[in-house]
C-alpha cells in the first residue's frame, strides 16, 4: 500500500508509506523485478500523444485491459476495464488481439495467458506489478499444508478453494487436487459447490473472504473457522483443530483491505451522519460486521448507480477506484468518501504508469515483444480445469 494526501477525500498522510507510488522495488511482489528498457521521463509532456499514437499504430492487433484500481492516467487507454476474471475473459473474447496488455498485476495476466489461445502474446508492463496477497501462499508451502493434512488424516475430505487473486502454480494446484477457482461476487456458490464434493475446505489464499463468506453467507459460526499459518511448525494448528474444523484458512490477506478496521466504520459514521458503509469481502471479519452493504468491486461500483441522489457512502475498497467514483457520482449529488483518513493505494498496481504504458506499446508498434507473461503448459492445463469447474457453476 501506498500513502499520499488527497484533500478531496477527507484523508491525511502517513508516514508508514510502504513505497512512493510504485517509485520502489517491493520484495515482496511476485517477481520483484525491475523493468527492463529505457523508460520515457515521467515529466515527458508527449506522453498521452505518445501513447495514443503507439495504441493507434497497433490498431486491432493490440487489446489493453484496465483494472479498476489503476491510475486514471492508465485507465483513459483501457479497451475494457474490470475486475481480473472479467477482463481475462474479455481478452479471450477477442482472438483478432495479438498482444493483450494488461494493466493490473501479476496473478491477472497469468490468467488472461491460461484463458487465451496460444496465439495471444499476454504483456504486463511493468513485471515488478505482483500482488502481495497472492504471495502469501506459494507452490512449495502448499504442498506441506497438503502433507499436514494428509498427516492428520483429513485430506481425502478436504477440498481446495482458491480465490482468484492467486497464482498460476496455486490455481493448478487447486484443479488438481479436484478443487476450483472462485472470484469474490461468486465465493458462496463456489463453497456450495465444495462442501458437496467433501466435508471440509481449504480456502486460498485470503482469510478474510473465506471467514466471511463461510459465517456471512453460509451461516457458519466463527468456530468452524481454523487458521493454517504456513510459517508455523504443522501450519500453527493441531490435528484435532483440523479435523474439527469446516473450513480452513490460509492465513493471507489483501494489504489493502486488510487495513480497515472498526474504528474506521465508527469513525466515519461519528463524522458523516447517516453514511452508507460499503466495503469489499476481503476487509476484516468485524469490519464487514459493521458494515450497510457488502461486496466485489463490481457490486460496489452497481451499488453506487443505484443509489439514490444526495445519498452519503463510505467505500472501503482501493483508493483509486474510491477517488474516480467520487468523481464520477459527484454531478448525481452523491457523496462518496474513503473509508479510512489514511489513503491506502495498490502500491504494486500503482507500478503501472503511464510511461511504463508508453514503453509497452512503443515496444511493440516497433516489433519488439516486452514482459511476456507466459504460464507452461502444464501447469496452465490443471489451473484452467479449476477455472473452468468455477465456470461450470450454476
Amino acid at each position: 500500500m501506498t500513502t499520499a494526501q488527497t484533500p478531496e477525500l477527507d484523508v491525511q498522510p502517513t508516514p508508514l508509506a510502504l513505497l512512493l507510488l510504485g517509485r520502489e522495488a517491493d520484495p515482496r511482489s511476485e517477481r520483484g523485478v525491475d523493468c527492463p528498457g529505457d523508460l520515457p521521463s515521467p515529466s515527458d509532456p508527449d506522453l498521452v500523444e505518445r501513447a495514443r499514437a503507439a495504441k493507434a499504430k497497433l490498431g486491432d492487433k493490440v487489446f489493453v485491459l484496465g483494472h479498476h484500481y489503476q491510475r486514471d492516467e492508465v485507465i483513459q487507454f483501457a479497451d475494457v476495464t474490470g475486475d481480473s476474471f472479467k477482463l481475462a475473459r474479455d481478452a479471450a473474447a477477442r482472438p483478432e488481439a495479438e498482444y493483450i496488455v494488461f494493466c493490473g498485476v501479476h496473478f491477472m495476466a497469468e490468467s488472461a495467458d491460461i484463458l487465451t489461445s496460444d496465439d495471444q502474446k499476454v504483456v504486463l508492463p511493468d513485471l515488478a506489478a505482483g500482488c502481495s496477497m497472492a504471495d502469501m501462499a506459494t507452490a512449495e508451502q502448499v504442498a506441506e499444508c497438503w502433507d499436514v493434512l494428509t498427516e492428520a488424516g483429513v485430506a481425502e475430505q478436504v477440498v481446495p478453494v482458491s480465490y482468484m487473486n492467486s497464482s498460476a502454480d496455486i490455481k493448478a494446484f487447486t484443479g488438481k487436487h479436484g478443487g476450483l477457482i472462485c472470484t469474490s461476487s461468486n465465493a458462496k456458490r463456489a463453497l456450495d459447490w465444495a462442501f458437496e464434493q467433501g466435508e471440509k475446505v481449504l480456502f486460498l489464499p485470503d482469510q478474510h473472504l473465506g471467514r466471511n463468506t463461510a459465517v456471512r453467507d453460509m451461516g457458519m459460526s466463527l468456530e468452524d473457522c481454523v487458521v493454517y499459518n504456513p510459517h508455523k511448525p504443522g501450519g500453527g494448528v493441531t490435528v484435532e483443530q483440523l479435523r474439527a474444523a469446516k473450513m480452513i484458512l490460509w492465513r493471507g490477506h489483501c494489504s489493502v483491505h486488510g487495513r480497515f478496521s472498526l474504528d474506521s466504520v465508527n469513525d466515519v459514521r461519528a463524522r458523516i451522519p447517516g453514511v452508507n458503509v460499503l466495503v469489499h469481502p476481503e476487509c476484516k471479519h468485524e469490519v464487514v460486521a459493521a458494515a450497510d452493504h457488502v461486496g466485489s468491486t463490481e457490486y460496489i461500483i452497481r451499488t453506487l448507480e443505484a443509489a439514490p441522489a444526495g445519498s452519503k457512502w463510505a467505500i472501503g475498497t482501493e483508493l483509486n477506484l474510491v477517488r474516480r467514483l467520487a468523481n464520477r457520482f459527484a454531478p448525481e449529488g452523491k457523496e462518496v468518501v474513503f473509508l479510512d483518513k489514511t489513503v491506502c493505494f495498490c502500491s504494486t498496481m500503482n507500478r503501472i504508469d503511464l510511461p511504463h504504458l508508453v514503453w509497452t506499446l512503443e515496444s511493440l508498434a516497433e516489433g519488439t515483444l516486452v514482459n511476456r507473461i507466459q504460464v507452461d503448459k502444464e501447469t496452465e492445463a490443471f489451473a484452467k480445469l479449476a477455472l473452468e469447474r468455477m465456470l461450470a457453476l450454476p
